[in-house]
């Protein structure tokens, strides 16, 4: 693992954070195909920058950091603004702002006690991945039948897959970073 700032994976995370309030603005300005194209190109980077990153031999520690800070991020910046347009109900932006927070009082109490960040398991990237599939398609329910209905069912389909997802994931390192200080209890 590398320390460098400058890399292409970073660079293309670095352009997704810049594309959330691109996207904010988008949603709530009523432009939902010029938003659905920017939506697509964050998930579609999301993808490209891990790949990058370890094909290349550029996974660095502020990667590490900037990927998922910008999931996030895009994450709670399109729940807020599809919120907003009542396209999604409020309980779905709960849900998922509380795991959240839930993981990020973990990571603080992980860090006090020493330890780094867990690493990523494959049910946080695919949960991450099903939500940022169901945003774009809960935007385009929105349109008129046959693609909005059609968008909607599928939409909802990865919505609910990603939120189960999230929160198994979200169970996993709760536990994992149980195990991680209870060890260190033991052998204290």
């Amino acid at each position: 693992m590398s320390s460098r700032v400058l890399t292409v994976p970073n660079i293309i995370s670095g352009t997704r954070l810049l594309l959330v309030p691109v996207f904010a603005v988008l949603v709530g300005q009523g432009h939902d195909a010029w938003a659905l194209v920017v939506v697509a190109a964050s998930g579609a980077s999301d993808w490209l920058d891990g790949v990058l990153a370890r094909r290349m031999h550029q996974v660095t520690r502020l990667g590490q950091m900037l990927d998922p800070a910008a999931d996030r991020l895009f994450i709670l910046v399109t729940l807020l603004a599809l919120a907003w347009r009542d396209v999604v109900p409020v309980w779905l932006v709960l849900v998922l702002v509380v795991r959240d927070v839930v993981l990020a009082v973990m990571l603080v109490v992980l860090a006090r006690a020493g330890f780094a960040p867990l690493p990523v398991h494959m049910a946080g990237k695919a949960g991450t991945f099903a939500l940022l599939y169901a945003f774009p398609l809960l935007l385009l329910s929105e349109w008129p039948a046959p693609v909005g209905a059609v968008a909607g069912v599928l939409g909802w389909a990865c919505a609910l897959w990603g939120v189960g997802l999230y929160w198994f994931a979200g169970a996993l390192y709760l536990a994992q970073a149980a195990s991680v200080l209870g060890a260190r209890t033991r052998t204290a």
